[in-house]
């Protein structure tokens, strides 16, 4: 038995809810990944949306298991705090490396620009 039998309806409907919305949230930024146009268009789907979607999932898992378990169950709000942490970071340090490379990419094209700033 692995416990999702004896969850009570009142933390069933919750979790069931913060599951379906993470999941949906989770699925329109991969869709924002897979049909934008550019790379600074598509960047924002998932760095939006995955700290969002992965937190009402940890928010569901935490309340099945503080209920199941009958104790408080915390170790996903150490799971959320590094996403929420790093996901930020991840998604401009990525940006930021695109920029660089257009730019390097830029001013490979036009070398009469940069010998005027020489």
């Amino acid at each position: 038995m692995s416990g999702a039998e004896s969850l009570p309806w009142w933390a069933a409907i919750p979790v069931a809810l913060l599951l379906v919305l993470g999941g949906i949230v989770t699925l329109v930024g991969t869709l924002g990944l897979a049909r934008l146009q550019s790379f600074y268009q598509r960047i924002h789907g998932p760095a939006i949306s995955i700290a969002l979607g992965a937190g009402c999932i940890l928010v569901a898992s935490m309340l099945y298991f503080t209920v199941t378990q009958s104790r408080l169950v915390i170790h996903e709000l150490l799971i959320s705090v590094f996403v929420l942490m790093t996901a930020p970071v991840v998604s401009m340090l990525i940006m930021r490396a695109a920029v660089y490379r257009d730019l390097r990419a830029a001013r490979e094209m036009d070398p009469a620009n940069d010998a005027g700033n020489s």
